[in-house]
């Protein structure tokens, strides 16, 4: 256990409001933050709580609490003989309770400049570690383009697809070659955009029951198809999703040759992409691209906090429902009722 009075005194030090999460956390678990010092404790001990249930470790750290910044992460690959090189970044702002909903490479809003410094950051920052493999160095970028290490992710993540679908580079297998010892043949000068790329979380929830978990069958899928239109997921027609996992169920990754033609391409692909039997975050996501700040790329990790009211889909009528419409609507133009 480690003293309380340590832990207020570091507090005080870095200053109010403080972010504690747990050391082996994931998924937005095992997190709080914490705006006032009367407030610590409680949390630290709530925070240890959540880590142990989850995680069976209850080691918890501290850090300053950035407001409202954008979360962008760099995509690593080092061998084992030194070279270490940045694949860019993605831009990871829009989630919900510190869980990612959608992903973005390259970001809209970050500078050359900006991307230059911040890639040399998080290259120097594996080099430093000797780290070794595919990893992600993630930085929180606050409104004045000052960024900040968060943490660093030692393994391939969901949305490592849009980082392959922009540079061309497939990151499972270079992964492998690094492992079976090849040196990285690839270097810094070799690594370029090739438009933009946006990945959407499509998980089994119900969004208007605060998105708690949809499992169940599944009996209509057809998932979008079209040019560089990407899904990643093992579902299908008659697939029993089970309650005990992650709710998501597929990744859509779209590409296109600028920002707003993917952003276009992911609203079209996401309202021809079909799942029946269970409630998805599907009309959501259809939502969040049409609305303007999105598409302007104008967001930070509040963007679902600050709009969720306006980014709810509307209730949709049962089947059934539909039909007595239709029928009603009929005999009244029949009898003129």
């Amino acid at each position: 256990q480690y003293p309380t009075r340590e832990i207020a005194k570091f507090a005080q030090k870095i200053g109010y409001p403080v972010i504690l999460k747990a050391s082996s956390g994931g998924g937005g678990r095992g997190i709080r933050v914490v705006e006032r010092q009367e407030d610590l404790i409680e949390a630290f001990d709530a925070c240890k709580r959540e880590a142990m249930a989850f995680f069976k470790n209850d080691d918890v750290f501290m850090e300053k609490y950035v407001v409202n910044p954008r979360h962008i992460e760099f995509q690593i690959l080092a061998d084992n003989y030194g070279n270490v090189i940045h694949l860019l970044e993605r831009d990871c702002s829009i989630q919900r309770r510190h869980q990612k909903l959608i992903e973005i490479a390259p970001s809209p809003l970050i500078s050359e400049d900006l991307r230059r410094r911040m890639g040399a950051t998080a290259v120097a920052a594996a080099k430093a570690a000797g780290y070794t493999n595919a990893g992600t160095v993630e930085f929180l970028l606050d409104e004045n383009n000052n960024f900040y290490f968060m943490e660093m992710n030692t393994r391939i993540q969901v949305e490592h697809g849009v980082t392959e679908e922009i540079t061309g580079y497939d990151l499972i297998g270079r992964q492998i070659r690094i492992a079976q010892g090849e040196i990285l043949d690839l270097t810094q000068h070799d690594i370029h955009a090739q438009g933009f790329a946006i990945e959407a979380r499509i998980n089994a929830e119900d969004v208007a029951n605060d998105f708690v978990p949809n499992p169940g069958k599944i009996t209509t899928y057809y998932p979008a198809l079209g040019p560089f239109v990407r899904v990643d997921s093992c579902i299908y027609k008659d697939y029993v999703i089970p309650p005990f996992y992650d709710s998501m169920v597929a990744k859509l990754i779209v590409r296109a040759s600028s920002y707003n033609l993917a952003v276009n391409k992911l609203a079209r692909a996401l309202d021809e992409f079909t799942i029946k039997g269970v409630k998805t975050t599907i009309p959501f996501l259809i939502n969040i691209c049409n609305d303007k700040d999105f598409r302007r790329g104008y967001f930070d990790t509040s963007y679902i906090e600050n709009k969720i009211d306006e980014l709810m889909p509307t209730p949709q009528s049962k089947p059934e429902d539909d039909m007595v419409s239709v029928i009603v609507a009929a005999l009244s133009a029949r009898y003129g009722a």
